[in-house]
């Protein structure tokens, strides 16, 4: 039964603003750009692709189904289908969406800084050095405040005055942003080795299983899954709105924006003679390489790199703004938190947090690791699972507002067999692999 003085998103264009804002972030112009690079191009793509098809989109779907049918935030909604021993499966979503915020906001605070020194002060001479200088320590610390003040402030705001406001500005914005950038990457000299790269289609690298791994993971980083941010935000949907259109809208925008970011990174890195530094480091193309490349481009560089970075900004903040809401709406439903306290408590233990991350990369490189390869994918796979066998009525839930939906029984078999056997598959060869890596950067062992 739905909570009858829950607040709602005003229309449904602010809440598929609000949820692609939340999907569309740094997973897509930060790591899908260097994950591309580093995994071999069109290899990459497809499996990225083929993974938000048919993995992806049903679990998004799950959690906008569980949403909107209870009202509640994870825990919450979790328990009003399944009990109470399936609390726990939202308290997972909870901590999971906690701990990606913690040090989520510390790379978003990179991106605030090269913004306005772009704006004031022009490219580094030396972007890597200038890099190694800000990226943790007291600059990073800094900055991770700043920008964790300003999504408190607007979660703070509420669904309608505060998330839905600024996604509804935010989003139209940033999709004008990335895809301007991307048409000048295509009148510069030496774009199309860019393109090349990108687009080659490399089918050998596609059966490699770091590969499959790591498109896997990134699907889920992407869409926000396995972390309750589509479920929380549902849950503000009336009865009468369309899941399964409004699903489709947000995976779609969702691939959009990071392929279209693709075509806007590896022109500029190639024509400028910089691709080197995109497979070197995870964070090499983002605040390495394509510094490099608006600073060989003076000051029309400098204008193309303040946009740039203005528009990582918009994408972090959406995205950061879901993660803190996830939080938040935990807090206020389930301990009846005022949304003010709620937000000031969450928000001050992420940043907490948060400022260990920002005073060393290893750790920050660690609790990434430990959230996208295995955390999101635990909490994808618990609740394929949840939905597939325990929820009663998934089927009904979902078509109410959509109408008679013919394939409802092939996303139900999707949720029961297909999913959970590839998470499976995938979680069997990440977690060895992230639990030694992790283990490596923390205790610095070879």
């Amino acid at each position: 039964m739905a909570n009858a003085e829950r607040e709602q998103w005003s229309t449904s264009f602010g809440f598929v603003a609000a949820a692609v804002g939340s999907a569309v972030g740094l997973g897509n112009m930060w790591r899908f750009s260097y994950l591309t690079a580093e995994k071999g191009g069109a290899a990459f793509v497809g499996l990225y692709l083929i993974f938000t098809l048919l993995v992806g989109l049903p679990i998004l779907l799950a959690e906008m189904t569980i949403g909107r049918g209870a009202s509640r935030s994870p825990v919450l909604a979790l328990e009003h289908y399944g009990g109470r021993s399936w609390r726990l499966l939202g308290v997972l979503f909870v901590l999971t969406g906690f701990l990606i915020l913690s040090y989520y906001s510390v790379i978003a605070g990179w991106t605030l800084r090269y913004a306005g020194e772009l704006l004031w002060h022009g490219v580094p001479l030396n972007p890597g050095d200038h890099f190694s200088q800000v990226s943790q320590g007291w600059p990073a610390f800094l900055f991770h405040v700043s920008f964790m003040a300003l999504t408190m402030a607007i979660v703070a705001g509420g669904v309608k005055r505060g998330i839905e406001r600024v996604s509804v500005i935010a989003m139209p914005v940033l999709f004008v942003f990335v895809c301007g950038l991307a048409l000048y990457a295509a009148t510069l000299s030496g774009s199309e080795a860019g393109y090349a790269y990108y687009l080659n289609a490399n089918f050998t690298n596609a059966l490699s299983m770091d590969v499959v791994v790591s498109a896997a993971g990134q699907s889920f980083f992407s869409l926000s899954l396995g972390m309750g941010a589509m479920l929380t935000f549902a849950s503000y949907l009336s009865r009468q709105s369309d899941l399964p259109r409004e699903a489709i809208r947000i995976a779609a925008a969702d691939f959009g924006v990071a392929f279209v970011a693709g075509l806007m990174v590896f022109p500029i890195v190639f024509a400028l003679g910089v691709e080197g530094d995109v497979s070197e480091s995870t964070l090499g193309a983002l605040f390495v390489a394509l510094p490099e490349a608006f600073s060989s481009m003076g000051l029309v560089g400098r204008f193309v790199g303040v946009i740039f970075f203005v528009a990582l900004i918009v994408g972090a903040l959406t995205s950061a703004i879901s993660l803190l809401e996830v939080v938040v709406s935990a807090a206020v439903d389930g301990w009846a938190w005022s949304r003010g306290r709620a937000v000031i408590v969450a928000g001050g233990l992420i940043t907490l947090i948060g400022s260990f991350a920002a005073w060393d990369l290893a750790l920050l490189d660690a609790m990434d690791q430990v959230a996208n390869n295995i955390l999101l994918l635990l909490g994808a796979l618990l609740l394929s699972v949840f939905v597939g066998w325990v929820m009663k009525n998934a089927e009904t839930e979902l078509a109410q507002g959509a109408g008679r939906l013919n394939w409802v029984g092939v996303w139900r078999f999707l949720l029961r067999w297909w999913v959970p056997i590839v998470l499976l598959f995938v979680l069997f060869h990440s977690v060895p692999k992230t639990l030694s890596n992790v283990r490596n950067l923390v205790f610095g062992l070879d």
